[in-house]
């Protein structure tokens, strides 16, 4: 008698696997003897070789267990067809990846010099100011509201400059370890050349008096040009801190470029690190917050510099990135973010970039084609293992 059976194996969720089996079952009857020869040999036949099973005298015990033979069998096999299936792995090609975050390192290197240029245009306008900038006994040091509750510690001023060299230093090897360095370096570089034109402008447009008695100013030059040039190079070649003894001259204090690079410093660690490093998050926080409040601790920039320089860099970043990951917006005719003067400049920089830049991280140094074929052979052994 043959029954088919359709077993379906639950176990596998994604391809049931559905064998059918047909089993041919012959059962003697005790009571008919088997047919003999004519030298009264009974007849031998395939099935005779099985002794009756016990379960003869219970069928549907018998049944029962063969049928989970069965099913143990026909999980064995489609348990060994999974292990041995070949997976198809479908991935998004690298060159489509490229064309929505192009490097573009040329625009790079137009916004690192753009940066420098502005730099350098700085200390120029921070030796005319100098020039400017009213005696001491003549315009005595403004009222200040922070200035009357807190006494000057000399030491605060150096705590500001350490914290800006750290977190500095900070961003610069996180940038290099970026992915899509070329994107984010040339944002921080547009913004740093933004922020100084303006603290150029404020600069030159207003000169404040010293904020304290205690600021040593270098003497005026008046028309010695080649004196000028020299304090120019030194403050270049001392990076504008009090710590080297490049910086001498007073009259850039409105706004602070201290706060500039403290606030920039963290905004850029903050936005372009894993949420994972909220410890390194918070740290860098901390010096930034520290550093700031020990620009006016030490009284060397009045409170609204300190606040406008606060003020303009956050809104200046944040408009920025609001633009840069918001894609409805460049070319939505009711945004007032597109009014700024360096709208045209902005979509010079990003016009080719298609989607909100991921936080990747890699090596800064491409290896050798050779290390790279290696680590895919290993990465495809340990995969199929």
């Amino acid at each position: 008698m043959a029954a088919p059976q359709l077993i379906q194996d639950d176990d596998d969720d994604d391809d049931a696997v559905r064998l059918h089996v047909e089993a041919n079952v012959t059962t003697a009857n005790p009571d008919t003897p088997p047919p003999r020869l004519a030298n009264g040999t009974p007849t031998r036949h395939a099935s005779s070789s099985f002794s009756p099973p016990a379960t003869e005298k219970h069928p549907e015990r018998g049944g029962l267990s063969g049928l989970l033979k069965q099913n143990q069998l026909i999980r064995s096999l489609s348990g060994g067809l999974r292990r041995h299936c070949d997976y198809v792995k479908i991935a998004v090609p690298e060159d489509e990846r490229a064309d929505l975050l192009p490097a573009e390192w040329w625009k790079t290197g137009v916004a690192f010099l753009y940066a420098l240029f502005i730099l350098f245009f700085t200390t120029v306008i921070i030796t005319v100011v100098h020039e400017r900038v009213p005696d001491k006994s003549v315009s005595p040091p403004l009222p200040d509201k922070f200035f009357d509750y807190v006494d000057r510690v000399p030491w605060a001023f150096t705590v500001t400059e350490v914290n800006g060299l750290i977190l500095v230093g900070l961003w610069l090897v996180q940038l290099l370890a970026l992915k899509h360095k070329a994107i984010v370096g040339r944002r921080c570089f547009f913004l740093i050349g933004t922020l100084y034109m303006y603290r150029c402008v404020t600069m030159y447009i207003t000169t404040l008096p010293v904020p304290g008695k205690h600021m040593v100013c270098a003497p005026k030059l008046y028309n010695d040009s080649t004196g000028k040039i020299w304090r120019i190079l030194r403050l270049i070649s001392g990076g504008g801190l009090s710590l080297t003894g490049s910086h001498l001259m007073c009259g850039d204090f409105l706004y602070s470029g201290h706060t500039v690079m403290l606030t920039l410093s963290y905004l850029f660690i903050q936005e372009y690190s894993p949420r994972w490093m909220w410890w390194y998050r918070w740290f860098c926080w901390s010096l930034s917050a520290s550093g700031v409040v020990c620009i006016l601790v030490a009284h060397e920039h009045y409170s609204i510099d300190v606040v406008i320089g606060y003020i303009a860099t956050t809104r200046t970043f944040w408009w920025y990135h609001t633009m840069a990951n918001t894609h409805a917006l460049r070319q939505a005719p009711n945004n007032f973010l597109s009014r700024t003067w360096w709208n045209p400049v902005f979509h010079f920089l990003e016009r080719n970039v298609q989607t909100e830049v991921p936080v990747v991280f890699s090596l800064p140094v491409t290896l050798p084609s050779s290390c790279r074929q290696r680590y895919r052979i290993v990465e495809g052994v340990g995969r199929e293992e």
